[in-house]
């Protein structure tokens, strides 16, 4: 079982959590003027990348907070945890 050091209450269990897919996903501006293309590719185009990958929790059955968790995905060793909207600083090495 993956630990996940949340960033207001410390480290959890993996089972408190919830994954949210991956993280900094920009919604387009103007969904209105989205062109079909590029609305398909927001809605369902995520990347699948072996190696580090940047994702978003919850904590459902804590804090109830939402953050960022850099992961390596082959090894699902935990790299940085940050809080929503700050920049990637925090190492967990």
């Amino acid at each position: 079982m993956m630990q996940i050091p949340c960033p207001w209450c410390g480290l959890r269990d993996e089972e408190e959590f919830c994954w949210g897919g991956q993280a900094h996903v920009t919604r387009p501006a103007d969904p209105a003027k989205t062109s079909d293309g590029d609305w398909a590719a927001y809605q369902f185009h995520r990347l699948n990348n072996k190696g580090e990958h940047l994702e978003r929790w919850r904590h459902t059955f804590g804090c109830r907070q939402w953050f960022n968790l850099a992961r390596d995905t082959v090894s699902h060793r935990i790299i940085a945890v940050y809080k929503m909207g700050e920049q990637r600083e925090v190492s967990c090495d």
